[in-house]
């Protein structure tokens, strides 16, 4: 946050230098004021966490992939457990879907039609002694009833066996398969997703750079969306100067100028890489002459390789194309 204050206060004052220098002398309109700048970028925290580890000190160079700050993980790591056995749990059941019944279980069926043949046959003969005795008298109707009911029940249970074995012969449904697989595939999103989350706790350089700020402290806690870490591009710098109004229908992307840095003797040659479309304040429908020659326009001049070693925030001077 400070540094971010620190930029929009440094971009103010430019400005207000350049449009009084701007304004003071004929000399000066043919030169554009501001200072050395670099890419920034700010990384942050994905989560409300402790930090545990600041492996790296400001000032540091660093390659892409480096670690820089690491968040306490353990919680995620539980997570990452968890979503591991759900899957182990899901993989386990679609094989055991796609093996099918064990010979073991298949051989038990068939034992049981078996046994359950057997039931039906003495249930049958046990009926018809039960017919015989009847029609001579010999036994009362309701010993018939009972040895009829013990004929069907053995005929049902026979039936039922032969429906289990066919269950475990005929394999898994197809339908049961294709759940079993969605299962296994969401349980690897879910993993995957977990996987990330914890990848996300140690925050990375995510290019060649230079560490510049590290405004949390070993032990502190962060808040999600927060800067933890600052990077500045190593390459060489870039001029970010304020084009008068004046001069803006001359200059192009592209085009070379000539920049004078604080501190060196020969003045080094850069390409305008950006150059803002519209005005440093937002001007009035009719403007005079005065209000018109006090428009700027902020402008990025990109300074060779060989200047890679300037320091950011030196004071420069660029010379503007004048006829």
């Amino acid at each position: 946050m400070k540094s971010v204050l620190f930029d929009a206060f440094r971009c103010s004052l430019l400005l207000a230098l350049g449009v009084q220098l701007i304004a003071c002398s004929d000399h000066n309109a043919n030169i554009a004021l501001g200072t050395l700048e670099r890419d920034r970028i700010v990384l942050k925290a994905t989560a409300a966490e402790i930090i545990t580890q600041l492996p790296l000190a400001e000032g540091s160079d660093v390659k892409a992939g480096d670690l820089l700050l690491q968040l306490d993980d353990r919680r995620q790591q539980a997570l990452v457990a968890k979503a591991d056995a759900n899957l182990a749990s899901a993989q386990a059941n679609l094989t055991k879907l796609q093996n099918g019944a064990r010979t073991e279980d298949i051989a038990a069926a068939r034992s049981q039609v078996k046994g359950a043949e057997a039931q039906l046959v003495e249930a049958q003969k046990t009926f018809a002694r039960a017919e015989t005795l009847v029609s001579k008298k010999l036994a009362g109707a309701a010993e018939l009833d009972s040895a009829r009911a013990k004929r069907d029940s053995a005929q049902a249970n026979l039936e039922k066996s032969h429906e289990n074995l066919l269950l475990l012969t005929n394999g898994t449904r197809e339908e049961d398969l294709q759940q079993a697989e969605a299962q296994v595939a969401l349980a690897k999103a879910a993993l995957a997703l977990e996987q990330y989350n914890l990848s996300e706790l140690s925050i990375r350089a995510t290019s060649d750079a230079r560490l510049d700020h590290l405004p949390k402290h070993l032990g502190e806690r962060t808040s999600i969306g927060e800067a933890v870490a600052t990077l500045l591009d190593k390459n060489a710098p870039y001029a970010r100067v304020y084009i008068p109004e004046t001069h803006r229908v001359k200059i192009h992307t592209g085009q070379e100028l000539v920049i004078h840095v604080d501190g060196l003797d020969q003045p080094q040659t850069g390409k305008l890489r950006w150059i803002s479309q519209d005005a440093a304040f937002t001007p009035y429908f009719a403007l005079n002459s005065t209000d018109r020659a006090r428009l700027v326009y902020l402008a990025e001049v990109q300074l060779p390789d060989s200047a890679a070693n300037l320091p950011s925030g030196l004071p420069v001077q660029v010379e503007l194309p004048h006829d």
